[in-house]
């Protein structure tokens, strides 16, 4: 079994410096994968990947030659599957399966998600068990590489198979793709890229719309944006200390190390890295005895979604390594044989997809909090809302209502998808994972609780900006972060539209530059 990659704390939010990536013959790391779909890094194929899928190309055509029974390559789909296709049918057998199962509706999905797909396949059918040809392979290579993204519907799909089709039916130059910026018939978009449309070979059609990819391309995005999110969050509350004049005693070693919990731990000495040369914290170490529980609890909160997170990482990951698709054309030394299974099925990353919308959740609750105690006057010692003039100027209040939304948003999705299941295909295929919206949903959660976080971080530069003159002075750590801020965003003067203020700090958050900024002070952070 291939080698599986992990969470690296070092990489976490600067995938955005990784302009190559090559598949094969290790694993791909998860800032690599984020570094093809988010910031379009050129992808090639090593000469162990090449070798391996045209050997499995050979296996599949000795297979068709000897006319051996098996699954999608001889015989039907599905509840089909005692129906033995004639070689002369078997090309348009492949052709009817892409055109057929491209019935996902709804909005498109973003180019991100669409990007995770394709790259997901990449991986899977790359392992060498697939029967592929190379050249399929490098079309949807190259379609990554020049900026072809397909439209894909998003909704209507239990696990996958609707949406690689929608995908991959672009590549048979049929559906819809966008081209620099414009929306084409798909034979128009490859041609415009200089690429050829493609006809499907025994199998091909099967492979392009099999297996767990969809789930697990749009759960690692998820993953990712999800480990900076309660990364970024340690700095933020590490600034909410200051802002906040809390205790910083809560994050006392001794107190931690009574917790079997190692993540919670790391958390608090995060925190008091970052909090090392503060002015405030010491100041303030031990005035109040307890902070409320939206300081005083962060290692502990903190240190569980962090838990939760690396849980989740394992399941993807190791999916990201696997071939997850049926059936399995296997090259052994004594038997080549057909194995037909089930390891398309998505349970294992989008089981993990709903653990990270719950860890979501509970980082975006403790957040939240955070930001109103800033807001909130009767807490925090500054003018109501941060206004620079209350009552004629609102300040942040609606500022909090947007988290506060966000957070409501995020409960709403935390509800688990794969706890369900609707038999489909004539109840052949009996339980169904309902992986594509677990996904689904957990891209849309790392993307809302970024927001929240970005939200707390700006709601802090300016209670950093309201301090009274010749207060203690701030950590290094925090200060950095601080001025990185005031790049895209400029000190408030009065109320003005926070909208785009908002947008700029989410997408520091979102490139982990919020991290960046920390540990040019710190050093890489614990995670």
């Amino acid at each position: 079994m291939d080698e599986v990659s992990v969470l690296v704390p070092s990489k976490i939010g600067r995938a955005d410096k990784i302009k190559k990536v090559t598949l094969g013959p290790g694993p791909l790391s998860l800032e690599e994968f984020i570094a093809v779909v988010r910031y379009n890094a050129e992808l090639v194929f090593s000469p162990e990947y090449i070798e391996r899928v045209s050997a499995s190309r050979e296996l599949a055509e000795k297979f068709l030659a000897e006319n051996r029974k098996i699954y999608g390559l001889t015989t039907g789909f599905g509840e089909n599957v005692s129906r033995i296709i004639p070689q002369d049918e078997a090309v348009q057998l492949q052709v009817n399966i892409l055109r057929s199962h491209a019935v996902s509706v709804g909005k498109p999905l973003k180019r991100e998600a669409v990007r995770a797909v394709w790259l997901m396949q990449l991986l899977s059918l790359g392992k060498g068990y697939s029967g592929i040809r190379l050249g399929v392979l490098s079309l949807i290579t190259e379609c990554l590489n020049r900026g072809v993204t397909p439209y894909v519907p998003g909704e209507g799909s239990v696990q996958y198979l609707a949406i690689e089709a929608q995908t991959n039916l672009v590549l048979m130059g049929e559906g819809r793709a966008w081209y620099e910026g414009e929306l084409l018939p798909a034979a128009e978009a490859l041609a415009r890229a200089g690429l050829k449309t493609f006809i499907p070979a025994c199998k091909e059609g099967l492979c392009l719309t099999n297996g767990a990819n969809s789930a697990t391309g749009l759960a690692a995005i998820a993953l990712y944006d999800c480990a900076v999110a309660v990364q970024t969050s340690d700095i933020a509350a590490a600034m909410s200390y200051e802002a906040l004049r809390g205790n910083i005693l809560a994050c006392d070693p001794r107190l931690h190390s009574l917790k079997e919990h190692p993540n919670q731990a790391a958390c608090a000495r995060n925190i008091m890295k970052l909090l090392a040369d503060s002015g405030i914290a010491a100041k303030y170490k031990g005035v109040r005895v307890q902070d409320p529980l939206a300081l005083r609890s962060v290692p502990q909160m903190h240190g569980a979604v962090k838990c939760m997170v690396q849980d989740a990482s394992r399941d993807i990951l190791e999916e990201m390594a696997s071939c997850s698709d049926n059936p399995i054309l296997w090259p052994g030394r004594d038997e080549e044989l057909g194995l037909m299974g089930a390891n398309f099925d998505g349970t294992y990353p989008s089981g993990a997809a709903d653990i990270l919308c719950v860890a979501a959740a509970n980082l975006g609750k403790l957040v939240e909090r955070r930001v109103d105690k800033l807001t909130n006057r009767h807490f925090s010692g500054y003018p109501a809302f941060l206004a620079e003039n209350p009552g004629v100027d609102n300040g942040y209040m609606i500022v909090q209502y947007t988290a506060a939304g966000l957070l409501n948003e995020i409960r709403g999705l935390a509800l688990p998808s794969t706890a369900d299941s609707i038999p489909t295909c004539g109840n052949w295929e009996d339980p169904v994972s309902m992986g594509w919206w677990a996904s689904r949903k957990a891209w849309y959660v790392g993307k809302k609780i970024e927001y929240i976080q970005a939200i707390e971080i700006m709601t802090l530069c300016r209670a950093f900006d309201m301090m009274p003159a010749g207060e203690a002075p701030f950590s290094s750590a925090t200060r950095a972060v601080y001025e990185k801020v005031r790049e895209v965003v400029p000190p408030v003067s009065g109320d003005r539209h926070f909208g785009p203020d908002i947008e700029n700090v989410f997408k520091l958050v979102r490139d982990g530059e919020m991290i960046k900024a920390a540990e040019g002070v710190t050093g890489t952070l614990e995670f």
